[in-house]
């Protein structure tokens, strides 16, 4: 079975594994022993942190693990805030208007203009999934899990959430919009400004990137065209963010201009039509065919969350198998949260 679980010290070692297989442009899992035992630490103080007055620096990381295997073979996280400890960067895609009456001219020029507007807002992050699991829903539990959580504990986030996304490169690593802006201020590679930022080291950004608007026609038109714009790897977790509510606002990373999209978190929709319900340990009817539903426990430090059919809709209690709650890690009449996989219109 496929449980989505809070991460462990235990795991580092899967993990790392992990980290070795996302590659370049993925800053938020790098394979580094000592970043990533960091990151499984911040991750197991957040969970156990009982009490949060408001978001600060907590991060939590889930891992899926095949019960079968014992293998972890994604990830996916959330922050409670970005910016606080260290600057967090973005471009907007803004306009500025040159007219000339005399000449009858009228102009309008898109710009990239450097922010730090996401300053102290959550993000959900950290989403990677093995190569040979991209089947069977996982993608979906992997990604969909966070928001159950978000569900569950609101007040340890804030209203607004938003999702940097991977933007163009190639094989080799190279993303034309570094190639013909950021290498011009930073005369590094693409590779290592992106493992810079991996270790936390943006300060750099500030001392070398231009604070004036960048004017986007005096870029070459394979750089304009891949603003905005998701790795092919990427394009399913953006398909899956944008099902929940998300939208691109015309923010975009500073290095590759991978977007950003951004939702209330009230406004997502797992979140919004999840509801509370007890469990009941039995053996539910037609479990195997029906509507994909996704549940929760109602737990913290032990969240777990897992994938079920049934073929009618779930009413004030949900039955289910001993496999189902042994894997969610509750008993009998215990509180559980539920939603469908996907909105009413997917059917």
């Amino acid at each position: 079975m496929m449980v989505i679980r809070s991460i462990r010290k235990d795991d580092l070692e899967e993990l790392y594994r992990l980290a070795a297989l996302t590659g370049v442009g993925f800053t938020s899992l790098v394979a580094d022993e000592e970043i990533l035992k960091r990151k499984i630490e911040l991750s197991e103080y957040s969970f156990k942190k009982e009490t949060i007055p408001a978001p600060g620096n907590e991060s939590y990381l889930f891992v899926l693990e095949d019960t079968e295997t014992g293998a972890i073979v994604g990830t996916s996280g959330l922050l409670a805030t970005v910016g606080l400890d260290e600057p967090f960067y973005s471009y907007h895609i803004g306009t500025i208007t040159h007219s000339s009456r005399e000449l009858g001219i009228h102009n309008i020029h898109p710009t990239l203009i450097l922010n730090n507007d996401f300053t102290g807002v959550s993000e959900v992050c950290t989403l990677f999934l093995e190569e040979n699991y991209r089947h069977s829903r996982n993608g979906q539990l992997l990604s969909k899990c966070r928001f159950m959580f978000l569900a569950q504990f609101p007040e340890r986030f804030t209203e607004k959430i938003f999702a940097e996304m991977r933007g163009v490169c190639d094989e080799q690593g190279v993303s034309p919009l570094w190639e013909s802006l950021g290498r011009q201020f930073f005369s590094i590679d693409f590779e290592r400004a992106d493992e810079l930022t991996a270790q936390g080291n943006k300060q750099f950004i500030a001392e070398l990137m231009p604070n004036n608007p960048v004017y986007v026609n005096l870029l070459p038109q394979e750089a304009r065209d891949v603003l905005g714009k998701v790795h092919r790897n990427t394009e399913p977790a953006r398909r899956l963010l944008e099902q929940e509510g998300f939208r691109f606002e015309n923010y975009v990373d500073i290095f590759d201009g991978g977007p950003t999209l951004e939702a209330r978190i009230e406004d997502i929709r797992a979140v919004r039509d999840s509801r509370l319900v007890l469990a009941t340990v039995g053996e539910p009817k037609n479990t195997g065919e029906g509507i994909y539903y996704l549940v929760s426990n109602a737990k913290l430090e032990d969240f777990r969350c897992i994938l079920i059919q049934r073929a009618s809709p779930p009413g004030s209690g949900l039955v289910l198998t001993q496999e189902e709650a042994d894997a969610l890690k509750v008993q009998h009449k215990e509180p559980i949260r539920i939603v469908e996989l996907h909105s009413h219109t997917r059917h």
